[in-house]
């Protein structure tokens, strides 16, 4: 959410910033509606300065045997007129509140100018592709042939996009989430550790989407119950509300926190795209990594976290390249954005499987979270940083891609094999 007095105070800014995100200028419709708020509470205000000054008069009167009437019907007549006033600063505020809600966040001076993912800019680039001495299949075909992967069974009790996974698949999933968690959370080491695990409700309420701005812009890509509750579209939501109205104290930050969930999406705006296979699901598993820091700790923040998303891909030997998002393809939240892709043999092309934001104070704004400076008073608004460490059904693509062997079987990266009972392969179920 955006502050209407940084807009105040410094409109051509605002309006610089929105051009880099493709957006038309708001500026000065949005200070329009100020001034009606601005101008109707200072008529509210000067009307009940009024009152209390015929109320004080009243009682003089009174005291001295004098009329009141005429006094009497002036404040009646006021009361109806500040009852007015306070009605007109109320539709405004709840218009500006509402047109505010609908604007993204605006993008960093470090970010690119662009238009979309064609002007991300590369960063780096780890590892190489493996030479594979036969043709790479893709992971439906690979989880099919060992029998391991039935997008079929779930189709029928599901519909699309959802898959069943059994056996070493299911296993190998869960040991992906395990490994990560474990990276996460050890004691911090420099870049990397320190995170808290954390096992969040996976329904909240309108307010926890509102908070991290899926809502409401983004209702129609959530899944709702009946009875008002909203499915997790990822852990930021529920990780990034722990500090939702608070305050907390500047030494207590930064606070990192990390979970692994199920997550919950309609993928309402990607019909048509990636309907093949596990791409893009309504359900799938993500370990998430969520920080909540003071202002001067959130670029160097930023950086760290996508270290530790990097450094799970390092200890896979995952081939993988960083890029950081252009002002016109980042996330509505985001004021900066690092997307890590890892290369898939299958595809013979890099995907997305990790994006850190650093959503400023954007989303604290939203839902009132502040914290308490060690020196001078009163509150600020604490950042935000979000990202995937990692998305843990695209990082099982990426392993069955980069370590299929051509007899048909998956070789287990070394750092797995712990938590896969000691196993190297896996191989297709028998009978």
């Amino acid at each position: 959410m955006h502050d209407i007095r940084t807009i105040r105070d410094n409109p051509e800014a605002f309006d610089a910033g929105l051009r880099r995100r493709g957006l038309a200028p708001l500026a000065a419709g949005l200070l329009e509606i100020d001034r009606r708020r601005r101008a109707a509470i200072t008529e509210s205000e000067q009307t009940q300065a009024r009152r209390r000054a015929l109320s004080k008069q009243i009682g003089v009167a009174r005291g001295k045997g004098e009329p009141t009437e005429a006094l009497m019907a002036e404040v009646g007549g006021l009361d109806a007129v500040q009852k007015a006033a306070e009605k007109k600063a109320a539709d405004a505020e709840a218009e500006l509140d509402g047109l505010l809600a609908g604007i993204p966040n605006l993008p960093d001076a470090e970010v690119p100018d662009g238009a979309d993912e064609r002007d991300n800019k590369e960063i780096r680039r780890i590892g190489n592709p493996r030479n594979l001495a036969f043709d790479a299949r893709d992971h439906v075909a690979i989880g099919e042939a060992l029998g391991l992967m039935d997008f079929a069974a779930a189709a029928k009790m599901s519909g699309a996009r959802f898959v069943v996974l059994k056996g070493q698949l299911a296993r190998l999933q869960r040991a992906l989430a395990q490994f990560m968690l474990d990276l996460h959370t050890a004691p911090a080491a420099g870049p990397l550790g320190g995170y808290t695990e954390v096992d969040p409700p996976l329904l909240v309420r309108d307010n926890a989407l509102y908070g991290t701005n899926q809502l409401p812009k983004f209702a129609e890509d959530q899944f709702r119950t009946t009875n008002g509750y909203w499915l997790i579209p990822t852990a930021e939501v529920p990780l990034t509300n722990l500090v939702n109205d608070s305050v907390v104290d500047e030494k207590d930050l930064p606070l990192r926190y990390t979970a692994w969930t199920p997550c919950f999406r309609s993928e309402a705006g990607a019909a048509g795209k990636d309907t093949r296979g596990m791409i893009r699901q309504h359900q799938f598993p993500k370990v998430e990594m969520v920080s909540i820091t003071a202002p001067e700790q959130s670029a160097d923040e930023h950086e760290r976290m996508t270290g530790c998303a990097e450094e799970v891909l390092k200890r896979l030997d995952l081939p993988f390249r960083t890029v950081v998002l252009c002002s016109g393809d980042m996330g509505f939240g985001a004021r900066k954005t690092y997307d890590i892709e890892v290369w898939l043999p299958g595809q013979n092309t890099y995907r997305e499987i990790s994006s850190c934001s650093n959503c400023g104070d954007f989303q604290a704004r939203r839902m009132n979270a502040r914290y308490r400076p060690r020196e001078g008073k009163g509150t600020r608004f604490v950042h935000t940083l979000n990202g995937s460490g990692l998305a843990v059904g695209r990082t099982l693509i990426a392993v069955l891609e980069n370590y299929q062997n051509g007899d048909g079987t998956v070789s287990v990266p070394a750092a797995l094999r712990p938590y896969m009972g000691g196993s190297d392969t896996i191989g297709a179920v028998k009978g």
